[in-house]
């Protein structure tokens, strides 16, 4: 027979077992439940993505990297970037023309040598192909695509000096033409469609001396001819056609950086100076919005800028 007190205490000793229990039993079953929650919330959200990547198409702009052959391009939809398959050859300061066929051509620039190598980038299938090289060897020269969807190549530098050469590319037989030279050469220039055909040939540098001169190319007699000059001689500065059929020149530098910008109308063959950019600017972009209106972005004054402004007619407007 147990005393009472040894009874007390096998009942104590038990009750403190069934406790134990109880707790480890509580402590089990809220961790299943949390391991539960976190499995069907992982779940949910790969379904969700799933979902979301289904969703989306892609679409494509290619961006040229700078010293290297790899290519990026963005997916506007999710806003971030992929691989594409690389250039053949790694170059900076070469061209790239988008042409009818949704091809890209690719020419020129530098290397540990100037390049005279040229290659297409076929987006549908996402590769590139080497077509047949240019007759000089460039880099710091412009590509315009024209009306006949040829490619109009211009000065440049060959390694040693600032050249006038000028040459033709055509899509269709994948071949090159040597032109008729430019009256100046030019590195560091802009090249621009116009309305009537033309191309329009601004500013550079040719040798130590800053250009203000222009000219127009006619595809129809692949002649070269002088226009009135640019009211500054600048370098590395831009060239946008506006919706008037007019050019507007922002920017560059000669012996100092410019914040100036001129106009040329084409039917007159004149240039007229047209307001000034808050901030001198070269190396910069100026692009052609929907409105009309002429955005202008980034570029070096004495250090890298930041700013942008909207250029409307006679005014300019930092934003």
């Amino acid at each position: 027979m147990y005393s009472s007190q040894s009874l007390d205490t096998l009942i104590s000793k038990d009750n403190q077992k069934r406790k134990w229990w109880q707790s480890y039993r509580l402590v089990i079953i809220g961790i299943s439940f949390i391991l539960l929650a976190l499995s069907i919330i992982t779940t949910l959200a790969l379904l969700l993505k799933c979902v979301v990547l289904v969703s989306i198409k892609p679409q494509t702009t290619i961006i040229s990297t700078t010293i290297t052959s790899s290519i990026t391009t963005t997916i506007l939809n999710q806003q971030n970037w992929i691989i594409t398959d690389r250039m053949t050859n790694g170059r900076n300061f070469h061209t790239a023309t988008l042409l009818n066929n949704e091809k890209v051509l690719v020419t020129g620039g530098l290397s540990s040598s100037p390049l005279n190598g040229a290659e297409l980038y076929d987006p549908s299938r996402d590769i590139w192909t080497t077509t047949s090289s240019m007759n000089f060897s460039r880099y710091h020269h412009t590509a315009t695509l024209l009306e006949n969807e040829k490619v109009l190549i211009t000065g440049g530098n060959d390694g040693h000096n600032s050249i006038n050469t000028t040459e033709l590319y055509d899509p269709t037989t994948e071949s090159w033409l040597t032109v008729s030279n430019m009256n100046n050469e030019r590195i560091d220039h802009t090249a621009s469609l116009l309305n009537n055909g033309k191309v329009l040939v601004t500013g550079g540098k040719s040798g130590n001396d800053y250009l203000n001169t222009a000219e127009l190319y006619d595809p129809l007699t692949n002649n070269w001819i002088l226009t009135n000059s640019m009211k500054n001689a600048r370098v590395e500065h831009t060239a946008t056609l506006l919706k008037n059929g007019k050019i507007l020149v922002t920017g560059g530098h000669n012996i100092q950086v410019l914040n100036s910008v001129e106009l040329y109308d084409p039917f007159k063959g004149s240039w007229t100076i047209t307001g000034k950019m808050i901030n001198a600017r070269y190396s910069h972009t100026a692009s052609l919005l929907i409105d009309g209106k002429v955005l202008v972005t980034g570029g070096l004054n004495q250090n890298a800028l930041n700013s942008a402004y909207f250029i409307m007619s006679k005014k300019t407007m930092k934003v």
